[in-house]
């Protein structure tokens, strides 16, 4: 069975969530032996470093990518308003990306198109003016949900009008996109409700983020309980949900925490940080910026926060740190799409006082922070493992392809 894997960024280096969930599903698929080609937007966030492919993936999925620049641009966004087009959308679509689409569909015969995002889906009538291929959509996130919490969180008028416009403008290409599509894989269970009660005629089957578990297998992965646990925080900054949570925790939480357990520190990671956070200096807050090793970083530390107010889909840092045996706090937005415990697998809290809480219990029964890191580890094994979740793409594939 042939592939084309369509995707709105590059798949490498995998400096977010969403380049780390492209390449996964990608190496999925070669792990199932299927014949697979990769053809990739870079953009000035996500440009095409070739140093970050080794020559083995390029060969086997004859990558190309094509350079869109998706800066925005607010008098683009505002003309938009008129025509009721997505402008977060119409920012991928480039005639020269649409014409290496074309020469690629007229080149090689392909079973499936799998789509990445929404995001791609300006490109669809052309995979269907050029190909007999069955178009799949891989679904990250429910797009327009994002904006919709950014609208609710919002105090700035006119922000909180763009946050509203640009959640109806997602909201209606969402919609229109799953009639346009053979079928559609979301990331979580809740994300595949929405979606089917919007089109319950289209094929959908719910596809997790996954991970290969032995490369979260390290030597030193176990929790090391202490009544003095280091806390951090891990993401990329150039997406707003992260900036609004973790201006939210330092404003309202942090102070209450460093108040009451003087000793505790709390390190901020990412790409992108920007000054406002930056340029703080909250007591005990170390602010890094940029890491060379996800994994690396996160075992120097203890305890991951990731207080997000909105966003949508799997947070994929979460699965991550939780394969790392690394405990978790974050609120039910940040949970969502994870079928977990609070108090088993992770913590949830979705208050200043709920935060302070949990820190003070994690502090005072640092074995109960170790049983949570066991349990996590066993979660993530079992629920978002690469070998299952390679089986159930190509199960899906052949389903809506009708071919073996």
């Amino acid at each position: 069975m042939k592939i084309l894997q369509l995707c709105h960024k590059t798949p490498l280096p995998a400096i977010d969530g969403g380049c780390i969930a492209i390449n996964n599903i990608t190496q999925c698929l070669l792990d199932s032996g299927l014949d697979v080609k990769v053809l990739a937007v870079a953009t000035p966030k996500h440009p095409f470093v070739v140093s970050a492919y080794s020559r083995d993936y390029l060969i086997k999925t004859r990558f190309e990518s094509v350079y869109i620049d998706t800066t925005p641009h607010k008098w683009e966004a505002m003309k938009t308003l008129f025509t009721g087009r997505s402008y977060q959308i119409s920012r991928f679509y480039h005639k020269n990306m649409a014409s290496k689409l074309t020469e690629t569909l007229k080149k090689e015969a392909f079973d499936i198109v799998h789509i990445e995002s929404i995001y791609m889906a300006p490109y669809i009538p052309l995979i269907r003016k050029y190909s007999n291929a069955k178009i799949l959509m891989r679904l990250h996130n429910i797009e327009h949900q994002i904006w919709e919490r950014l609208s609710e969180n919002e105090r700035n008028p006119i922000m909180k009008l763009a946050y509203r416009v640009n959640a109806h403008q997602l909201k209606r290409v969402e919609r229109k996109i799953l009639h346009e599509v053979d079928g559609y894989m979301p990331i979580s269970e809740p994300d595949h409700q929405y979606f089917h009660a919007t089109a319950p005629n289209v094929p959908g089957m719910v596809i997790p983020f996954g991970i290969n578990v032995d490369n979260y297998d390290m030597e030193d992965d176990d929790y090391i309980a202490t009544d003095q646990p280091t806390l951090f925080h891990l993401g990329s900054m150039n997406w707003s949900p992260n900036v609004e949570g973790i201006e939210w925790f330092l404003d309202e939480v942090w102070p209450e925490i460093v108040a009451a357990h003087p000793n505790l520190t709390f390190t901020l990671a990412g790409h992108d940080i920007p000054d406002s956070i930056r340029n703080r200096n909250d007591k005990n807050v170390i602010v890094l910026g940029s890491i060379p090793n996800a994994n690396e970083f996160m075992m120097d530390y203890d305890i991951m926060v990731v207080p997000l107010l909105s966003g949508s889909g799997i947070r994929i840092k979460i699965v991550e740190a939780m394969a790392l045996g690394r405990v978790v706090i974050t609120t039910s937005i940040g949970a969502e799409g994870l079928d977990v415990q609070d108090g088993k697998h992770l913590f949830i809290a979705n208050t200043p006082e709920e935060f302070v809480a949990v820190v003070n219990k994690c502090v005072a029964m640092p074995d109960l922070c170790s049983i949570i890191s066991e349990n996590a580890q066993h979660y993530i094994s079992v629920h978002h493992n690469n070998a299952v979740i390679a089986q159930q793409i190509t199960d899906f594939y052949h389903q809506v392809s009708g071919k073996e």
